[in-house]
């Protein structure tokens, strides 16, 4: 087998396997998330008590979608295309643009569970 044969054929796998984890890590999250959203919906019925569930949540979405962005990085690892290098442009501009608005939602709902219990 050529060396860039075996290094496409390995890149391959490692998309894969780099795109199922992400997968997997936002798939587990929104399980957490929708079972302490029954939970904790049934014993407390109040908006305050979804804030830590929506946390959890964002860091999950954030976590998974920093494995997304870094196998569409593999992918175009081995002799990449001009359109891969502008798909991946593309791509990478979306996904940081969505981890930085979740970063931010995230922050501003920490910083008003802090000044919540503050209040107590």
């Amino acid at each position: 087998m050529e060396v860039e044969g075996f290094l496409r054929h390995a890149d391959q796998v490692l998309v894969a396997v780099v795109e199922v984890a992400g997968a997997l890590v936002i798939f587990v999250g929104a399980v957490l998330a929708a079972v302490r959203f029954v939970v904790e919906g049934l014993r407390h019925r109040t908006a305050a008590v979804f804030t830590p569930i929506r946390l959890s949540l964002g860091r999950f979405l954030t976590l998974g979608l920093e494995f997304q962005l870094a196998a569409d990085i593999l992918r175009t690892a081995v002799s990449p295309t001009f359109d891969q290098i502008g798909q991946l442009a593309a791509i990478a501009t979306i996904r940081t643009a969505l981890n930085y608005f979740l970063g931010r939602e995230i922050r501003t709902e920490q910083r008003q569970v802090g000044d919540e219990e503050r209040n107590r």
